[in-house]
């Protein structure tokens, strides 16, 4: 009974650091692959790449791709989704499609400021729909 509990007590210390691997905070200090910001979601980790900052609301991209949590490519063929932003008083909701292999696109006006908040809710083929809360543009990624 002493060594299994032993060896239950030594499996939750190994694996540990990675429940919390995957909070906000961590993923924060993290270099995305495309300069956005990363966020988990479910089984994926979603990373929003936003227009550079802009005082004025102007018409620009929203690219947002999807991995595993080992960083591995998800095929988003037959993906959907939207991103809804939130800068200041301005709302705007924008489509996402499938754009290249892991990743999916989508454009509409906004204001691309520091208090700019971003909730994208996607649903990968044959998957639930996952979402996820992003401050894009509230710290520099690290280099």
């Amino acid at each position: 009974m002493t060594l299994i509990r032993s060896v239950c007590i030594a499996t939750a210390l190994a694996l540990a650091p990675l429940a919390w691997a995957h909070d906000d905070a961590t993923l924060d200090t993290f270099k995305s692959p495309n300069g956005g910001q990363l966020r988990a979601a479910g089984e994926f980790h979603f990373e929003l790449v936003v227009a550079p900052a802009s005082a004025e609301a102007r018409p620009a991209p929203v690219v947002l791709y999807v991995t595993d949590h080992a960083g591995g490519k998800v095929a988003t063929a037959g993906a959907s989704g939207t991103v809804t932003l939130l800068s200041g008083a301005q709302k705007t909701s924008i489509a996402l499609q499938p754009d290249g292999e892991n990743r999916l696109k989508g454009s509409g006006t906004y204001r691309s400021a520091a208090d700019l908040k971003a909730i994208v809710a996607v649903t990968v083929a044959g998957k639930t729909t996952e979402q996820a809360r992003f401050t894009p543009l509230a710290k520099a990624q690290p280099n």
